[in-house]
């Protein structure tokens, strides 16, 4: 358990988070601050939903998932069980591989523990031939990256900056 920082411009487009800051920075200096509370509210609850969703899509195996957000703090919480290592891993990147999520705090448990992956920040001009040349020796083994980050990367070619991947341990 931990927390996890993203790039917070980078990733999926699944809300809108200037919505969230626009209204959060507003609740000193309107008159009607309950009502700004409440639209805050609804918007974190809504883009905790939209992430919950998403890793739903993902097919990854995982009890009791629930995830918060606080648009304020452009923070992610992920509460449940994961299957394994490599999918409690796969869940904290789909959270914060999402545009507007800065920050991921890991609150979720794993059902069978295992030696954790490392994880890595894509820059300009990355590709996985070159991920896999730093981290392993080898521009061959990028399938071994692009497999640890699948079903998120549907194509080896398909990364961009700010991106963050998981390099499973050889």
């Amino acid at each position: 358990m931990g927390l996890f920082d993203f790039v917070k411009e980078a990733g999926e487009k699944l809300f809108r988070s200037a919505d969230a800051e626009a209204v959060s920075k507003s609740l000193d200096s309107t008159p009607d601050g309950e009502a700004a509370k409440a639209k805050l509210s609804e918007m974190n609850r809504s883009a905790g939903d939209a992430i919950e969703a998403y890793i739903t899509t993902q097919g990854l195996p995982v009890t009791g998932l629930t995830v918060t957000f606080d648009g304020a703090n452009a923070t992610a919480t992920v509460f449940g069980v994961a299957g394994d290592q490599a999918s409690k891993e796969k869940i904290l990147l789909c959270c914060g591989n999402v545009s507007g999520v800065s920050i991921v705090h890991d609150m979720l448990s794993v059902d069978q523990s295992e030696p954790e992956a490392l994880f890595y920040t894509v820059v300009a001009g990355d590709n996985l031939s070159k991920v896999a040349k730093i981290h392993y020796d080898n521009a061959n083994k990028y399938m071994l990256i692009f497999e640890a980050n699948k079903p998120m990367l549907s194509h080896p070619d398909k990364i961009y900056p700010g991106q963050m991947l998981r390099i499973p341990p050889l």
